[in-house]
């Protein structure tokens, strides 16, 4: 019974799920023959109507269709096959209807769950053309009722229906799973990403500065003793070979092929065009100045900068606010950041305000010795808030 109309993958049977339906199958292989013998003593008049008495072949039937569901999920459609050819076989045979019909509604079900409409369509007109006229047929009885065809075709609609929602809510799961690991990857990514870009703003700019510094050093004292002069080379070999180490590192942070920042190191320089693409439909991003800007160091100026980029991220995709404030302040021994947005109270959600983006926002202003705060805000929104001094940054 070929299946050409698979439409959700497999359900992959895991060695729990084999032993699962391995013990259903025993189960069932026990439970059913005793059945079959008590229906058999409980009607016993019926067999005086053309109907032959469970003997050993019964039994035999009934039980091999049970203990074929054993591999139910591994090979859905070898076994709705299997267990109708069985059931038809005991039909026509002329034994009596009963509990042999569990394990071929077990197989139709299972073989709708897995994806295989087709064959469960196919099972399910085949059984309705054939099962409710064999006794008419066989001279065992009358033509089926009305009635009774509607029966058989509301019990297939039952089953075909609890099959089909098992098999979307499978779906929707195993959907909800695919997405929460893209979304995970993707995270990862970004903040891979952030650092090789970090590494390259801070350390980078560092090495280099020791780089130049230490040649200009070279250059214009010729004079130097040759011991100074040495440990200037030394320096400035250092220096380079620490920026040829970075450069590795950043490669192997990047993967993918991914190119080498050309951009200038990010600071609040850039806020502007930070603003401009945290801006979108919808969504309006403004920026205020407190105390007078000048230049910062340059680590406290690449953390601000980022946190108020993670902020901007975080309202665009989960705040659903309408306007974002970025307030900068400037004092004489600090910096104040403060961005609010009128969103729905948390830039991840209620679950999560706690989650990955503020809590490595919390490690940076603690690695500068800062202040950092992030919650509701009392008139609606969300606010990040932060201090970070200036005595001492480099």
């Amino acid at each position: 019974m070929a299946d050409a109309n698979l439409q959700a993958p497999r359900p992959q049977a895991g060695r729990r799920g084999l032993v699962s339906d391995g013990v259903l199958a025993g189960a069932l292989a026990i439970v059913l023959p005793v059945a079959t013998i008590f229906e058999s003593h409980y009607h016993p008049t019926r067999y005086h109507h053309g109907y032959r008495p469970v003997d050993a072949a019964a039994i035999a039937l009934v039980a091999g269709s049970a203990l074929i569901l054993a591999a139910r999920r591994r090979y859905p459609v070898p076994v709705l096959a299997s267990v109708f050819a069985i059931t038809l076989t005991y039909s026509v045979l002329g034994y009596l209807n009963g509990p042999i019909w569990l394990p071929l509604i077990i197989a139709y079900y299972t073989a709708v769950v897995c994806g295989h409409r087709l064959a469960a369509a196919i099972t399910a007109v085949a059984g309705f053309a054939i099962f409710p006229w064999l006794d008419y047929l066989l001279g065992r009885g009358t033509a089926p009722s009305a009635v009774t065809m509607a029966a058989v075709a509301a019990w297939l609609l039952v089953v075909l229906g609890a099959g089909e929602a098992m098999r979307f809510r499978r779906e929707r799961a195993a959907q909800a799973a695919r997405i929460k690991a893209e979304e995970e990857q993707r995270h990862g990514s970004e903040q891979r990403l952030r650092i090789a870009q970090d590494l390259h703003d801070s350390l980078g700019h560092y090495l280099s500065l020791i780089s130049v510094q230490s040649a200009v050093a070279l250059n214009l004292n010729q004079q130097l003793p040759s011991q100074a002069r040495d440990a200037l080379a030394a320096v400035k070999q250092a220096s380079k070979e620490g920026l040829s180490e970075l450069r590795s590192v950043l490669d192997i942070l990047r993967q993918d092929g991914e190119p080498a920042p050309r951009s200038p190191a990010a600071g609040l320089s850039r806020l502007g065009d930070l603003v401009t693409q945290a801006s979108a439909p919808g969504l309006e991003v403004r920026t205020e100045t407190t105390g007078s800007p000048r230049p910062l160091p340059f680590s406290v100026d690449v953390t601000a900068y980022r946190i108020v980029q993670e902020a901007l991220t975080n309202i665009r995709r989960h705040a659903e606010a309408a306007t974002a404030t970025v307030h900068l302040g400037y004092g004489d021994d600090e910096l104040i950041v403060q961005v609010d947005d009128d969103g729905r109270g948390s830039p991840a959600g209620p679950a999560e305000a706690d989650g990955q983006g503020i809590a490595g926002m919390r490690q940076r202003v603690a690695a500068l010795g800062g202040e950092f705060q992030a919650g509701p805000r009392p008139g609606g929104g969300f606010r990040v808030w932060l201090r970070l001094p200036l005595d001492g940054a480099q």
